[in-house]
């Protein structure tokens, strides 16, 4: 493992690549369920410049979509509602529980929150656009300000 840390308009963000060099975490400052620093790795700013372009792109209001290999670590639960996250159009939201009706189980909304709040590749796979049954910003363990920038930028909502 090894991590690169880089400047954006929602703060640092720390990149983590896996022995092969394939992006399995990126975290936000202040992040919930972060390892420790031993668990980021050695830190080399040469690392995952495809990420670091494609999220400046992100941030320049130029890409929706990343279009990155990526390894996230967890159990096949959660890697199912990552990728169903990864389907969510740029500047839309989905509750809890309509993911959960679209990943067929619908009781599950507590358990996709659950596994929403442990994804690993925060922005890239955009648990940002997840909300409360009634629209509300509700949790995002990079802070709901943060979520709230996030959708207002996705949406070309912060102004020039």
């Amino acid at each position: 493992m090894k991590h690169r840390v880089i400047d954006s308009p929602v703060g640092p963000l720390t990149l983590v690549v896996d022995d092969a060099g394939v992006l399995c975490a990126l975290y936000t400052d202040g992040q919930k369920y972060v390892p420790d620093a031993v668990g980021l790795g050695e830190r080399d700013d040469t690392i995952a410049d495809d990420a670091v372009a494609q999220l400046g792109e992100y941030f320049a209001g130029t890409r929706d979509d990343f279009d990155l290999t990526l390894a996230p670590r967890g159990t096949a639960f959660q890697a199912e509602v990552w990728e169903a996250l990864r389907a969510i159009p740029a500047g839309e939201t989905r509750t809890y529980g309509e993911l959960a009706r679209e990943l067929g189980r619908p009781g599950a909304s507590r358990a996709v929150g659950a596994a929403t709040g442990r994804n690993p590749i925060s922005i890239i796979v955009p648990c940002h656009r997840l909300v409360g049954a009634s629209g509300s910003l509700t949790g995002y363990a990079g802070g709901v300000e943060r979520k709230r920038w996030l959708l207002d930028h996705e949406r070309g909502e912060l102004g020039a």
